[in-house]
C-alpha cells in the first residue's frame, strides 16, 4: 500500500462520524446499508451524512451500489485489509511472538476458514 493511500484512509477515520459510519457498516457486511439509514442510526442529517460518505469513499474505505433510489453503502474490507497490514508489516523485527497478541485479539470476531469453535 502507497503511503499516501494509507494517510487519506487514517485521515477519513480520525473523525468520530466517520468511523462510527465505518464500524456501522462493517457491522453490516455484506449487506450494506442504504445512506438514510445509516443517518438515522447514526442521528445525523442527510446531507451531513452525506459528506462523510463521500470522503470514507474518496479515501477507499467505502463502496457504493446504486438499487432502484437507494444507495447502498457496504465497507470495504479489502482497502481495510490493505491498511492494517501495511501498518503492521513491519511489526515485531523478525520475532512474532510481539505481533502475536495483536492476532489473538482479531481471532475471535474473525475465524479462520474452515476453523471450529
Amino acid at each position: 500500500m502507497d503511503i499516501h493511500i494509507a494517510i487519506d484512509a487514517l485521515s477519513a477515520l480520525a473523525q468520530d462520524t466517520r468511523l462510527a459510519t465505518f464500524r456501522l457498516l462493517v457491522r453490516h457486511e455484506p449487506e450494506g446499508l442504504p445512506a438514510g439509514e445509516i443517518a438515522r442510526q447514526l442521528e445525523v442529517p442527510q446531507n451531513t451524512m452525506s459528506a462523510h460518505l463521500k470522503l470514507l469513499a474518496d479515501a477507499g474505505l467505502v463502496q457504493s451500489d446504486r438499487q432502484g433510489r437507494s444507495i447502498i453503502y457496504r465497507a470495504d474490507l479489502s482497502q481495510i485489509q490493505a491498511l492494517t497490514v501495511f501498518l503492521l508489516k513491519d511489526c515485531c523485527g523478525g520475532r512474532p511472538e510481539l505481533c502475536a497478541p495483536v492476532i489473538a485479539d482479531l481471532a475471535p470476531c474473525c475465524p479462520a476458514p474452515g476453523a471450529t469453535s
